[in-house]
């Protein structure tokens, strides 16, 4: 039963994953507005997401592990410019991506970088959050944050969260694949005893 439940919080989160910001892209194309949405924090959950994605490729875990982050990179990377389109400044996200596209290179350049970045990464996603939420309270104006991406990023989140005990999924004896575990946390060292 328990590996039924860890497969089924496994490929749900993938399959949530692969849709998880398009309600919010739509949201502003169809309002034809950012307005509600914090730049601050899309900038924080990209770089989150890029140093999770980072640490999985340098550890070469398997792909089925982390294959929903390089979706979300390229949902948030799509949000970004939109954001930027409807601020009247896409030339301005160059530099956030320039500065994304290096920290690729140079993550996995010494191991303490990656691991460092790693640690900071639930911090950085919290903060990602904390950001979006003080935006939202602060101009007490939702605009086109989109309810439906929150909700599903909340499933994401929950369907991450520590599970007891451990299985044997995606071929990994001994450990849990990481989607199970919340972002950041060092838990798949984990080994049966």
């Amino acid at each position: 039963m328990r590996e039924q439940l860890l497969l089924f919080c496994n490929w749900s989160t993938l399959g949530v994953c692969a849709a998880l910001k398009l309600p919010q892209i739509f949201a502003v194309l169809a309002a034809r507005s950012a307005r509600g949405i914090s730049l601050p924090s899309l900038l924080l959950e990209l770089a989150g997401f890029l140093v999770f994605l980072q640490y999985q490729c340098y550890y070469e875990y398997p792909l089925l592990t982390y294959l929903e982050y390089p979706i979300l990179i390229a949902q948030d990377a799509l949000l970004l410019l939109c954001v930027f389109h409807f601020n009247g400044n896409v030339k301005g996200a160059a530099p956030y991506l320039a500065v994304f596209v290096a920290s690729w290179f140079v993550l996995p350049l010494q191991k303490w970088i990656i691991d460092l970045a790693m640690n900071l990464s639930t911090f950085i996603s919290t903060a990602s959050k904390f950001a979006q939420l003080q935006y939202l309270w602060k101009t007490r104006d939702s605009g086109a944050v989109s309810a439906l991406s929150w909700s599903l990023a909340s499933y994401t989140c929950a369907s991450k969260s520590k599970m007891p005990g451990e299985g044997r999924i995606w071929g990994h004896r001994g450990r849990l694949p990481r989607r199970v575990y919340h972002l950041g946390a060092h838990l798949s060292q984990a080994h049966k005893p």
